[in-house]
């Protein structure tokens, strides 16, 4: 059974929504999938600040979907849509067989990582299939097959030896013909053997310019951009060249930054209105979590909460009695009031 945000949604609203598919083509900010960042705690945190933005889970291997504890993988509370999924492979079959799986927990899309660099995986999926198109679209196509729900991809602009324009946009048009619905662009290249992933997140020169030409050549395809987006401002005007929007680190060290989302790109009500009520709408959750006899890995809830109070007075507080108090309390939700009063009593 799972926790609910009884702050945010009734039993009976969120029984529709995991049963109803979201229109993901309507969302024109997302957050970024990251790993060891973007857990299902993380997305239930942001789900009290933004109720809109469009979320993703970290990436998840289909070999660990097959094989792996499922539940552990891919469950998630309703609060969380719209949701995508993303998963890495190299392989059709097996990429089709992991969605296959991944069907009965009502994602909203699923989505195809070819933008990680990283040596563990170089090779056999991620942003070498860069170098592959034709592969690529065989995968989203096997995807396509198991499945009615959308299917996007992630990419960089290119890899070593596959850094023209011409690549990339082919690349897009092979993948799009097989059925991907989305691309999210990371504006930069991804320079495999040289860079840590860390280094390929800012060493490689952005050239958001590419993605807006990407637009302007392919003006049916929709096209996200990706890549060192800090604000709304900055955001609003990417949107006046691509489809969407999606921030990825800046969305982990300074979470409120969203704070504002719901009423700028949705035209609709945030569910919270200072980040005291988010906390307690997010304690409310930890507290069902606790109660139903869930466990929450403590140094992941404090890295997701540590940016929180980004940019206050009292921020360097809030961290010190959150990670001070870890051992002195006997629930997380507790730890939580302690650290926010100590915030609010300095602030």
């Amino acid at each position: 059974m799972r926790a609910t945000l009884s702050h945010i949604l009734t039993p009976q609203q969120q029984i529709t929504l995991l049963r109803h598919p979201f229109p993901i083509a309507r969302y024109p900010l997302s957050i970024a999938p990251m790993m060891h960042c973007t857990d299902r705690i993380y997305r239930v945190l942001m789900r009290t600040i933004t109720r809109h933005t469009l979320l993703y889970t970290e990436m998840i291997s289909a070999a660990a979907i097959i094989h792996g504890d499922r539940e552990r993988l891919l469950g998630f509370d309703a609060v969380e849509r719209p949701l995508v999924l993303q998963i890495a492979s190299g392989d059709p079959e097996e990429a089709a067989q992991a969605i296959a799986l991944a069907e009965p927990y009502h994602y909203d899309e699923y989505n195809l990582n070819v933008g990680c660099p990283s040596k563990r995986v170089c090779g056999r999926f991620g942003a070498c299939l860069m170098a592959k198109p034709a592969q690529v679209a065989s995968i989203v196509a096997a995807m396509c097959r198991v499945t009615s729900r959308p299917i996007s991809i992630k990419h960089r602009l290119g890899i070593n030896g596959h850094e023209s324009y011409r690549h990339l946009r082919h690349f897009v048009e092979i993948s799009a013909a097989a059925g991907a619905t989305r691309h999210i662009v990371h504006a930069r290249m991804a320079w495999l053997g040289g860079l840590s992933p860390k280094e390929n997140r800012t060493v490689p020169p952005l050239h958001y310019e590419w993605v807006y030409r990407l637009k302007e050549d392919l003006p049916t395809a929709t096209i996200e951009i990706n890549g060192e987006i800090t604000t709304l401002i900055e955001a609003l005007q990417h949107l006046q060249h691509s489809d969407g929007v999606m921030i990825g680190r800046r969305a982990y060290s300074n979470p409120w930054i969203f704070a504002e989302t719901d009423s700028t790109f949705f035209d609709a009500v945030p569910p919270s209105t200072t980040r005291r009520e988010a906390l307690l709408q997010f304690v409310d959750y930890i507290t069902g979590r606790e109660q139903q006899g869930d466990t929450v890995a403590p140094h992941r809830l404090l890295a997701h909460l540590a940016g929180f109070f980004h940019g206050c007075h009292g921020s360097h507080l809030w961290r010190r009695t959150l990670h001070a108090g870890l051992r002195c309390y006997s629930s997380f939700a507790e730890l939580i009031l302690h650290a926010l009063h100590a915030q609010e009593t300095i602030a």
